[in-house]
């Protein structure tokens, strides 16, 4: 009798233990046990000889390689929510499905979104790090280390989806008052719930809030969406946060007003050039005039291993001959 033989899935990166065990057992699983990235030429590779690639959001699945004579993938399950990684439209002429991970990291990612919020008005990387460098500490002072309340500030959220509203719940249960710039307004239920109030120009938003919050994702409309114009209209004393894509702002701007002190402070969980940061980015946070994060958003074991779970839902799916749950089409970026 004969074995059906197992598709072949190539996974570029290192995942949890248990869906890198899960994937063994169902599939022809080439896995990425040292976790090094691979190139491009290594994943144009992967792309000529497997059934199914799963990359992740720091590889780039490009229109050259997937229109290249001898690809051979049928699926591409991208491991994470975004796909701005993957030329979907590439994809879908060649007949090739694309799925993503989406409603896992939302909690995750407005929980770093707010705890930015928090850290960088009141200046806690600066405060923590007193100690540790074993810097001289004399003792509570009244006017020592003073940042600045949120309570009763106006927070401005740009894209106000699934993560945007979930960072707005944990806002308002803060004192903040809640603004938001997206496509269309909220249902009007979700705008009662968060005392919302909507901005259709970004613009007019901006230069009203004492708290900017990214929370929008990265497509070729939100690319620099925070442009070298909007970012001046933003007041002196306001904080940015950004947790979406670097890509979203013009950083190199950015790291112009932070210097000038034309921006109060920012706190940068993503950057423009990943994972390239700009040194003076670095010197900036060297100085306390920003916070930053490598890129930790959505780093939980749950969150991890739910977007696995979700890869192989999708892939399993596929392989059934049934529309993975999670299936990505041009129409929908």
């Amino acid at each position: 009798m004969s074995i059906k033989k197992k598709p072949l899935v190539v996974v570029t990166r290192k995942l949890p233990d248990s869906i890198e065990t899960r994937m063994r057992e169902l599939f022809d699983a080439r896995l990425n046990l040292d976790d090094m990235p691979m190139t491009p030429q290594q994943i144009a590779e992967a792309s000529r000889s497997a059934d199914v690639l799963v990359p992740t959001v720091t590889d780039i699945i490009s229109e050259e390689m997937l229109k290249h004579p001898d690809c051979k993938l049928r699926m591409i399950a991208n491991f994470g929510n975004g796909v701005d990684n993957i030329d979907v439209t590439a994809a879908h002429a060649r007949g090739i499905t694309v799925t993503n991970t989406p409603k896992v990291l939302t909690e995750d990612t407005a929980d770093m979104t707010m705890a930015l919020i928090l850290a960088v008005p009141r200046r806690l990387i600066e405060g923590a790090t007193i100690l540790p460098d074993g810097k001289n500490w004399p003792g509570w002072s009244p006017t020592w280390m003073l940042g600045h309340r949120i309570g009763g500030k106006r927070l401005g959220i740009i894209g106000m989806g699934r993560i945007g509203q979930a960072v707005a719940r944990r806002a308002r249960a803060f004192g903040l008052q809640i603004h938001y710039h997206n496509r269309r307004p909220v249902a009007p239920v979700i705008a009662e719930e968060l005392g919302a109030t909507y901005w259709e120009s970004l613009d007019q938003m901006l230069a009203r809030m004492d708290i900017i919050s990214v929370n929008c994702p990265h497509t070729p409309a939100t690319y620099h969406l925070l442009s070298a114009r909007r970012l001046k209209l933003i007041r002196k004393d306001a904080y940015i946060v950004n947790t979406a894509r670097g890509g979203v702002i013009d950083e190199d701007t950015l790291v112009k007003l932070l210097e000038a002190g034309d921006v109060g402070g920012a706190g940068l969980d993503v950057y423009e050039h990943e994972p390239a940061v700009n040194p003076k980015l670095v010197r900036l946070a060297k100085a306390g005039k920003v916070t930053l994060l490598p890129h930790m958003g959505s780093a939980t074991i749950e969150g991890r291993v739910e977007m696995g779970e979700k890869v192989i839902i999708n892939i399993r799916t596929f392989l059934d001959n049934h529309k993975p749950p999670d299936r990505v089409l041009p129409s929908m970026l």
